[in-house]
């Protein structure tokens, strides 16, 4: 393989003790550019000056994705994100991330043919809900995120965590609308806001200790100091870890 950290100039492109990161974004766009900044940001703060981390980004279509996902063609989805894993792998990536989390639905059959690690956003949040000593947490995300297991059955399995979601079908609904119809294309409004705030509320009566936003799109419009119970961003959780494997911690 090419020394892809060395330019033909031979100057170094990288840091040399950093590992580079590949991106699976674009779903959305939005998300992915807050997983950007993040990981620039961060390392930039690390180092204590403007040192960028080594990352490659394979920019997927949402659109198809979304349409592929009404349709029921979760096969289809899974080699759009191997054949996405493989390009990373080929420009040198030694490990891959999906920038949202409704791709981890097929992540075991991605995994199975990547030729690198894939950083799953599910051990990001239980690290930190673990961390602040909570077993029963809200969820709130697509309906895939919410009503199939692949996130809950890792965070229950490997962490110990209890999932709740909203209880009416309608709701999840409404929230799956709000995510591929308003946030994923920038639309915030407050009406919006003020109804996903509410349906949280109805998760914290119901006995949740704290929220997971389970959709990368959702940070963009609620933030921690919109409620009083702990709030885990999952877009900033999963770049830190992100962060994590450049800087060679905790892997």
């Amino acid at each position: 393989m090419n020394n892809y950290n060395q330019s033909s100039s031979g100057y170094p492109l990288h840091h040399p003790t950093l590992r580079k990161l590949g991106l699976v974004g674009g779903l959305s766009w939005h998300s992915t550019l807050e997983y950007y900044m993040y990981l620039n940001q961060t390392i930039n703060d690390y180092f204590g000056n403007n040192t960028n981390p080594p990352l490659v980004l394979v920019n997927l279509d949402q659109y198809s994705m979304h349409q592929l996902q009404k349709s029921d063609h979760w096969d289809i989805i899974a080699a759009m994100l191997i054949e996405a894993c493989d390009q990373l792998y080929k420009a040198g990536a030694s490990a891959a991330m999906f920038c949202a989390n409704t791709p981890h639905k097929v992540y075991h059959e991605v995994q199975r043919h990547s030729m690198i690690p894939i950083l799953h956003i599910g051990d990001a949040i239980g690290t930190a809900v673990r961390k602040k000593g909570l077993r029963k947490v809200g969820l709130i995300g697509t309906v895939f995120t919410m009503e199939e297991p692949f996130i809950e059955k890792i965070l229950k399995d490997k962490y110990d965590i209890d999932i709740m979601v909203p209880d009416q079908k309608k709701d999840r609904e409404k929230l799956h609308t709000i995510i591929q119809k308003e946030l994923s294309l920038g639309i915030l409004k407050p009406e919006t806001k003020k109804y996903i705030l509410d349906q949280i509320v109805i998760l914290e009566t119901m006995g949740a200790e704290g929220i997971i936003l389970g959709c990368t799109e959702f940070p963009i419009i609620i933030g921690e100091n919109d409620l009083e119970i702990p709030v885990f961003n999952t877009t900033l959780l999963h770049a830190q870890m992100g962060v994590d494997f450049i800087l060679r911690t905790d892997f």
